[in-house]
């Protein structure tokens, strides 16, 4: 039995997409491969430089949660399945405590079963 305060090791990636249908089908599509156990998906407003000029926008962005195991996997995904030319693709490591962790792994495991079964 694994302790409650045990850690279990995550990958916690960042991106963007253009538009709520876009961000949610990206997200329904990582989640069906099994390449993140969970995409949270909050509206936000982007300033940048593109293409030599200062621009802004309204997108949305992505926390995608998953295992360094499948970081490499969900970055070939991401960028096959963007809809920007250059998506953005930003992760580092944390960790996660306890149930929720192991609720993540367990998500990403290709034997796992329907959800919440």
């Amino acid at each position: 039995m694994t302790d409650a305060n045990t850690n279990q090791p995550l990958q916690l990636v960042l991106t963007t997409e253009a538009s709520p249908e876009r961000a949610r089908a990206l997200a329904a599509e990582l989640l069906e491969r099994r390449l993140v156990a969970c995409a949270s998906l909050l509206p936000v407003q982007s300033h940048y430089r593109w293409q030599g000029q200062i621009t802004s926008s309204e997108e949305v962005q992505l926390l995608l949660k998953t295992s360094s195991e499948r970081l490499e996997a969900l970055h070939e995904a991401l960028l096959a399945l963007h809809s920007y030319d250059t998506p953005e693709w930003i992760h580092w490591s944390a960790v996660s405590a306890g149930a929720y962790g192991r609720w993540l792994v367990e998500g990403l495991s290709p034997d796992a079963g329907p959800p919440g079964l």
